[in-house]
């Protein structure tokens, strides 16, 4: 608790949320440094990481009474990388696509790793890798779906849906994360202030829309649909684990909503699997009222990564990102009803 890492935690969260979020996941040593009178950029990528994976479990049950089972057992886990999805495409007052979340992932020291060009979804995906840790810190896995590969309908509905997206920093908190490019560190004050600026960033950032464009945009990508209601949230987090077929079968036998499948890279060293997307209540407009309905959420993602010579392999491979994605490509499950 004496760390730089908790404070910053605690100061974003709370006391009892940041307790139980360092009950849960692993930490490097090297990130549990004491409190002095700067913060590293890796301690506030940490601890951005660890408010964005503990959003996830609270968000997908699966999640939640998998890390129970965890915690039970007295294991920890190991944040691996968490994904999310943006739109190449004018956002309102929000930088459009990928650099909406690459000014926040640059000054924290994430690099970007390597493209993963995602054909069949008309998307784009890139991986971020932390210069100073990158086993360590979980990478960050960043897709760009591009509306210019759709009709002109589409690209109208993308248009509206997006048009009331507000910018979550202020000039302020831009000119902090400049601060942080150049230093790679932050005086206490600005650490505390910056923090929950950044989590904002992985959040829905325009307001409701009519629910005729979520069905327009469905009939073509599931992927926009769900950022038409999630946004730039976390779409998922990812344990790493060392046998995921025994992990596959626990949960089967639970009666866990595990895929049925696991994807396994060209390779061969990376191997994936996935609850599916946690069903969400979201609200729409319609003819006049506002009504509800049950849609996809977020999901919860499980990797095996083996070693290439002495260190991990940390890349993604395409064909298993395409298969993971399919965890939200479920229609919405109810009718619409007047809330």
């Amino acid at each position: 608790m004496d760390t730089a890492l908790y404070r910053l935690l605690a100061s974003a969260m709370g006391e009892n949320a940041a307790r139980e979020t360092f009950a849960q996941l692993e930490v490097a040593p090297a990130l549990l440094k004491p409190a002095g009178e700067t913060v590293s950029r890796a301690e506030l990528a940490q601890a951005l990481n660890m408010a964005l994976f503990r959003d996830v479990t609270l968000r997908v049950p699966a999640a939640a009474a998998y890390v129970a089972d965890q915690q039970r057992a007295g294991q920890k886990l190991v944040f691996d990388h968490g994904a999310l999805r943006t739109v190449a495409w004018p956002s309102g007052a929000l930088p459009p696509g990928e650099a909406a979340i690459t000014r926040v992932l640059r000054p924290l020291g994430f690099e970007l790793a390597s493209p993963y060009p995602l054909p069949k979804l008309k998307m784009t995906g890139r991986a971020w890798c932390h210069a100073d840790h990158p086993e360590d810190i979980a990478q960050f896995f960043v897709s760009e779906l591009h509306p210019e590969l759709f009709s002109k309908g589409f690209q109208a509905a993308v248009t509206r849906v997006l048009s009331t997206s507000r910018d979550p920093l202020q000039p302020s908190d831009m000119a902090l994360l400049e601060q942080l490019a150049r230093d790679r560190c932050l005086p206490w004050p600005a650490a505390l202030q910056l923090l929950p600026a950044m989590i904002r960033c992985f959040d829905r950032q325009h307001g409701l829309f009519p629910l005729e464009d979520y069905q327009a945009l469905l009939l073509e990508s599931a992927e926009m649909a769900w950022i038409a209601t999630e946004g730039n949230a976390f779409n998922h987090a990812t344990d790493r684990v060392v046998d995921l077929n025994a992990l596959a079968a626990t949960q089967k036998a639970l009666g866990r909503p595990i895929k049925d499948r696991i994807e396994v890279s060209a390779s061969g060293r990376v191997l994936q699997t996935a609850f599916r997307a946690a069903q969400v209540r979201r609200e729409f407009l319609s003819e006049g009222r506002v009504v509800g309905m049950e849609v996809p959420g977020s999901f919860y993602e499980f990797i095996q990564r083996g070693r290439e010579g002495d260190k991990l392999d940390l890349r993604f491979d395409a064909a298993n990102a395409t298969g993971i994605f399919k965890m939200t490509a479920g229609a919405a499950t109810e009718e619409a009803v007047a809330c």
